[in-house]
């Protein structure tokens, strides 16, 4: 297992920083590692971002409640992305989601004030940070467009056609349980369940507890 000096060292934001100076920042508390266990609440909706997060290790999810009670997985960020990073600077720095360590996660957390000083005295760090917050924004953005107005199998067909894809096979095997996909694609499990029973029904699918084959494609 990697320590959190290795980690810091592999970011692709931190490359233009010396490993001594970073150490320094950790000794003065402008940069701080915070651990989370797995399904840990990271950031409440709501709450005020006051730091900059670089994800170092594990997997985190932003997440939102519709209307109808449904919890849904509005993207899913690993190590090297940013968190509060299109928030900080806001006029409104509240988070819109809450964010949740889906696995267990390691989170460097950069004081506003370091973050100024670092824009200020290394170039190198900006543009690269600008480049980060800016590809994040718009994944982000066409994440949310993604699940806008698509019903419960328009999601179902998506996600099973990219697993498909990514698999090479027209039988997925499931690397999650229904409730998280379920969860992923943001609707209530039994929703989710009614729906797969359709599917078969009409000749779409066919499936099992770890399975789902696609047996032809949507019209």
């Amino acid at each position: 297992m990697k320590n959190d000096q290795e980690l810091m060292e592999q970011s692709i934001l931190l490359n233009s920083l010396a490993s001594a100076e970073m150490n320094t920042y950790l000794v003065d508390g402008s940069f701080k590692i915070s651990t989370y266990g797995k399904n840990k609440i990271v950031h409440l909706m709501g709450e005020e971002c006051v730091k900059l997060e670089i994800i170092l290790a594990g997997q985190v999810v932003v997440e939102r409640i519709d209307q109808s009670g449904n919890l849904m997985t509005v993207a899913e960020l690993f190590s090297d992305d940013l968190l509060g990073g299109n928030l900080l600077f806001s006029k409104n720095p509240y988070y819109p989601m809450t964010i949740t360590a889906k696995q267990p996660a390691v989170i460097l957390e950069i004081k506003k004030e370091r973050l100024f000083q670092l824009f200020t005295a290394n170039h190198v760090f900006l543009k690269t940070y600008l480049e980060f917050v800016s590809d994040q924004a718009t994944l982000l953005g066409d994440r949310i467009k993604h699940y806008v107005n698509r019903t419960i199998r328009e999601s179902i067909v998506s996600f099973l056609e990219y697993e498909s894809k990514a698999q090479n096979s027209n039988q997925i095997v499931l690397k999650m349980t229904k409730k998280a996909l379920a969860e992923k694609i943001g609707v209530q499990r039994t929703s989710l369940s009614r729906e797969l029973a359709k599917m078969k029904k009409d000749g779409l699918i066919l499936y099992d507890r770890k399975t789902i084959t696609l047996l032809k494609k949507r019209k």
